[in-house]
């Protein structure tokens, strides 16, 4: 489920379900946090890309696992929200510079993901979307840290309308800092190594340390928080008419066609 390459200094870790549209479940995020933790303290690392393998970077949670999900109870949910809350977590603290190169869609969980990216830079036709809402549900676990990118006032507009978001105006939105061309891609990536690597390696951890001391910290109670939340919406009838109706291919009983005049 992942790929792992190390060469002169950087560790590209991507995810490889290229099929599945390196779409997210228990494994993969449990494969992530290991990969995480080994890599953190591995001398020969001193950058790390977080990629997607094929045609996309993530395309959020994976069906077989939403349907785990669908008819597991609050407490599992709650569980399962947890292990994503601690990933997140993992990556948004890890003590060295982080990169996240995106291709194709980004969705749901994949926006947390990239947040949590000390840099991220997506290709021109990237598109991302916070689609928790259309699906009953919400973006509580990853909200943290796309709020601390977006900023709460955008926040309202794309946490509640689920719309579609193309590259520039995730560029505006400051989701990512940087929009290429396919084929600079990598250019960019490795524009970014090269300087990471001209850097001391403490003083970029010590950096690291300083500015999420000036920032709100997520902590137990925030995790705890946001997972309660996920869980709860889960097994609400809402959450439950959501996730059957994405499963089944149809729109939820709650949607309406908007009044035109």
């Amino acid at each position: 489920m992942l790929e792992l390459a190390i060469h002169q200094g950087v560790a590209t870790l991507s995810l490889d379900r290229p099929e599945l549209g390196n779409a997210f479940n228990a494994e993969l995020i449990a494969e992530l946090r290991a990969q995480l933790t080994v890599l953190a303290t591995e001398p020969a690392v001193r950058v790390l890309v977080l990629a997607g393998q094929g045609k996309h970077f993530c395309t959020g949670a994976d069906l077989n696992w939403m349907k785990v999900q669908k008819d597991a109870s609050e407490a599992e949910n709650h569980a399962d929200a947890l292990q994503l809350a601690g990933l997140l977590q993992d990556l948004n603290d890890f003590p060295k510079p982080t990169i996240a190169r995106v291709q194709g869609a980004a969705f749901g969980g994949a926006l947390g993901l990239i947040c949590c990216c000390d840099m991220a830079v997506a290709v021109d036709n990237a598109r991302f979307c916070l689609s928790e809402v259309k699906l009953g549900l919400s973006p509580a676990t990853i909200s943290p840290y796309v709020l601390a990118a977006m900023g709460a006032r955008q926040a309202r507009r794309y946490f509640l309308t689920a719309e579609l978001i193309d590259a520039p105006t995730a560029q505006a939105l400051q989701l990512v800092h940087e929009v290429v061309p396919a084929e600079q891609l990598d250019e960019q990536v490795l524009r970014w190594c090269q300087a990471l690597l001209a850097n001391g390696p403490q003083a970029l951890a010590a950096t690291k340390t300083l500015i999420a001391g000036q920032s709100s910290p997520v902590n137990d109670q925030l995790k705890e928080q946001t997972s309660a939340l996920i869980a709860r919406l889960r097994v609400s009838a809402e959450g439950q008419e959501g996730l059957s109706a994405f499963l089944q291919k149809r729109a939820p009983t709650y949607a309406q066609e908007a009044a035109h005049d």
